[in-house]
């Protein structure tokens, strides 16, 4: 209730207007927000995992590494792969020896 007959809400009033000012700010920034952290993230994971329609349908490969082949025979070799070892294969052998081992519950 106004005792001095005047709009609280009137442009007269500067505290309405600094109110008025603030929230439309607010609406401005909400609405100009872009997040550029998320965007530069999944743009370097496209580069990294690679386009999905781009990739070739190739069967499963025979593993690189030999059925028989034992940890020691890893460690103790000093020469190189014929051809790199994929990840999973590698992942799935060190579990298999871990397995044996009781290191891996």
């Amino acid at each position: 209730m106004e005792t001095n007959g005047r709009n609280p809400n009137s442009p007269e009033n500067p505290s309405a207007r600094v109110s008025n000012d603030a929230s439309e700010e607010q609406s401005t920034a909400k609405e100009a927000f872009v997040n550029h952290a998320e965007i530069s993230w999944h743009e370097m994971r496209r580069q990294w995992v690679g386009d999905e329609s781009q990739r070739s349908r190739r069967m499963p490969q025979e593993p690189i590494m030999s059925w028989t082949t034992t940890y020691e025979d890893l460690l103790c070799s000093t020469e190189p792969f014929q051809q790199p070892i994929p990840l999973a294969e590698m992942v799935d052998f060190l579990v298999d020896i871990w397995h044996e081992e009781g290191l891996y519950d």
